[in-house]
C-alpha cells in the first residue's frame, strides 16, 4: 500500500525521534502486510488493540488501511504515545482510535479492555511467552492474536504453554506472522503483576 502524507509524515518523524527503525518508510509500512492480511476475515466495527505501538507501526497502518475498525493503540512510554495521539490527529481517525499509555500488564486487567478485542496485534513486543501472556487478556473468544515472525524459526510457541492461556495456533497463519487463536477464556490469574511474565515466562 501507499501511504498517505499524513501517514508518511507520522512515521518519518517517528524514525527521526528513534522510535521507529531505520529504512525506508515504505519497507515499514510493507512490513505491515502480514497484519493486514490475518486482519482480511476480522469485521467491520471490531476493536482492535496494537500492544507496545512504539513509532506506528503496524497500528497507524492498519488504521489507514481498514478505516471499518476501531483501534487503541498500547505504550507504556508517554513521549511514544504524545507521538501518536498527534499522528492519529493529523490522520483525522480520532473518532476510531484511542491512544492509551500505559503497560500491557495493567491495560489486560482493565474493565475496559479486558476480553474486548477482536484481534490484537504485536510488533517486536517481546519473546513468545511475553507477547502471549500480554496480549490474550485483550482478547474476546475466537479472537485473533497476530505476532510478527522473523523467518526461519519455529518451535517458539510450545501447544502446551499456550493452552494455559487459552490459546491455540491458528490453522490459516500467514507468511511473515503467527496468529494465535483465543479458544477458551483467558484465566482470571493472567496477565500476572508487572515485569513477571518476563522474569518468570510461561514457556
Amino acid at each position: 500500500m501507499i501511504p498517505s502524507p499524513a501517514l508518511q509524515e507520522a512515521l518519518e518523524r517517528s524514525r527521526r525521534l528513534g522510535a521507529l527503525g531505520p529504512g525506508p518508510i515504505r519497507t515499514h509500512v510493507d512490513h505491515a502486510a502480514a497484519f493486514l492480511e490475518a486482519l482480511a476475515a476480522v469485521p467491520a466495527g471490531s476493536t482492535v488493540v496494537d500492544l507496545g505501538s512504539g513509532g506506528g507501526v503496524p497500528g497507524l497502518v492498519v488504521l489507514e488501511a481498514r478505516p471499518d475498525l476501531s483501534l487503541v493503540l498500547l505504550d507504556a512510554m508517554e513521549k511514544r504515545t504524545a507521538l501518536l495521539v498527534e499522528a492519529v490527529a493529523a490522520m483525522g481517525a480520532g473518532d476510531r482510535c484511542r491512544v492509551v499509555t500505559g503497560r500491557a500488564e495493567d491495560m489486560g486487567r482493565s474493565d475496559e479492555l479486558r476480553g474486548a478485542a477482536v484481534a490484537v496485534l504485536a510488533r517486536s513486543f517481546g519473546p513468545p511467552a511475553v507477547t502471549a501472556e500480554c496480549g490474550s487478556p485483550f482478547l474476546a473468544l475466537g479472537g485473533r492474536l497476530v505476532v510478527s515472525e522473523p523467518p526461519q524459526v519455529s518451535n517458539r510457541w510450545p501447544v502446551a504453554g499456550l493452552a494455559q492461556l487459552g490459546l491455540e495456533i491458528a490453522p490459516d497463519s500467514v507468511p511473515g506472522a503467527q496468529v494465535l487463536v483465543q479458544r477458551a477464556p483467558c484465566p482470571a490469574r493472567f496477565p500476572r503483576r508487572n515485569g513477571i511474565p518476563a522474569k518468570r515466562p510461561l514457556f
